[in-house]
């Protein structure tokens, strides 16, 4: 049973989040930006695939991304805490709305290197790394510090349906109208948000912030990000402990769908419900975070006891004889990731002063984007060597180990209540 303290103690909720004008529209922004860049991803790749019939050059498309997010990840973060975030945003929507209306027009005409297309890419991949964390640090900002679960929580669930309607619409759209129109119609959506983000009126970032931040260089600046990470016990935590659960969840779950083909033979039908048990998971998890929010207690026993619970799961999921019994595990795998990220997300923005967020979520952004390629890479490598039971089982035994240490490591995270 949650612990939940009694109903006559909680007290009043606040009002519902969907009555601000400022937070619909940045919302329905983001949505509209994370469209743009999912449908991006598999349009550009699937285009690469069909004009080139070249693997290694659509990895070269990932790994432009990487690096790009890697190297410059902090100094974006150090730059949204600098400026006035909502310009920044629209900015760079814009600017991507450019880029990617260029590379339209070069997948459209014949004989185009390819270098081009990559640098474009890579420009639109740097931009990118400046609008993350100047919307991750404005949520508290924008919603509030009473209203922020219900923020968090919505943005959860939008995040994991539309990168899956992504996906799939990308795929569509390649497939019937051809990669420069499908890229044409991505494009848009980087307008669209650009247009939302006006929309929304001025944010709350106080003018004062912004004049404490022109006294100091951009250098230090910088630099008082990493400090203050190395200082707070939280942020050091959640920016050690979030890219390992990426690295682990998202590279074994890859061994799941392996598994699913290659030893469960599962049929097309059921291979869908596997697909769909993590997202499922991870929104019934978000929903129930938002509903029992001012009352649900013990905040940080309940998200290392999810982490640590994963790595069970994915070794009792490698020992299933067929999928059907592995559908009700990935599920709880998809509520229990949901629990180990959506409420520290949230307390990084109530713990941490609103004129250092982008510095923390440009740092921890950059760590959480290397961490699944990498893991993917390595999961893969030794699962067409060893077999994906075998590694998911170690993999599953990893987690454990690692996630138990942290649990007795980091005392800050596990007693936030």
């Amino acid at each position: 049973m949650l612990p939940f303290a009694k109903e006559t103690s909680a007290p009043p909720a606040p009002a519902s989040i969907w009555r601000s004008r400022a937070f619909l529209a940045v919302f329905t922004s983001y949505g509209v930006s994370l469209l743009g860049n999912t449908f991006h991803s598999i349009a550009l790749n699937l285009w690469v695939l069909q004009t080139t019939g070249s693997a290694k050059l659509m990895s070269a498309v990932l790994i432009a991304h990487l690096i790009v997010g890697m190297l410059f990840g902090p100094f974006a973060g150090t730059i949204a805490d600098r400026v006035n975030r909502r310009t920044l945003m629209w900015a760079t929507d814009l600017i991507r709305f450019a880029l990617v209306a260029a590379i339209a027009v070069l997948v459209y005409l014949p004989s185009v290197p390819f270098s081009a297309i990559l640098l474009l890419t890579g420009l639109v991949a740097f931009a990118g790394t400046f609008r993350t964390p100047a919307f991750q640090a404005s949520l508290v900002e924008i919603a509030g510090k009473e209203q922020l679960t219900q923020a968090v929580g919505a943005i959860s669930i939008a995040d994991n349906a539309i990168r899956i309607a992504g996906f799939a619409i990308g795929g569509i759209a390649v497939a019937s109208f051809g990669g420069a129109a499908a890229i044409a119609i991505d494009a848009a959506t980087f307008l669209l948000s650009a247009c939302l983000l006006l929309f929304a009126g001025k944010f709350p970032y106080a003018a004062d912030k912004r004049a404490e931040a022109s006294k100091t260089s951009f250098k230090q600046d910088l630099a008082e990000g990493f400090r203050y990470v190395r200082r707070n016990e939280f942020a050091r935590a959640a920016v050690t402990l979030l890219p390992l659960v990426m690295f682990f969840f998202l590279s074994t779950f890859m061994l799941v769908q392996v598994m699913a083909v290659q030893v469960w033979q599962a049929r097309p039908f059921v291979f869908g419900l596997l697909e769909a048990c993590i997202p499922l998971g991870y929104v019934a998890g978000a929903i129930l975070i938002m509903r029992f929010d001012r009352r649900l207690k013990r905040r940080g026993i309940w998200t290392m006891g999810s982490v640590i619970g994963m790595g069970p799961l994915f070794v009792a999921i490698a020992q299933m004889p067929s999928a059907l019994p592995a559908l009700p595990l990935v599920l709880l795998v998809g509520f229990l990731f949901s629990f180990s990220t959506t409420i520290v997300f949230t307390r990084l923005r109530v713990a941490i002063d609103p004129a250092l967020q982008g510095r923390v979520f440009g740092l921890l952004g950059a760590l959480t984007g290397v961490a699944p390629p990498v893991g993917l890479a390595l999961f893969a490598s030794l699962s067409d060597k060893y077999g994906p039971a075998d590694v998911m089982t170690i993999s599953g035994a990893a987690m454990l180990l690692l996630c138990g240490i942290a649990f007795i490591r980091m005392k800050t995270m596990r007693e936030y209540d």
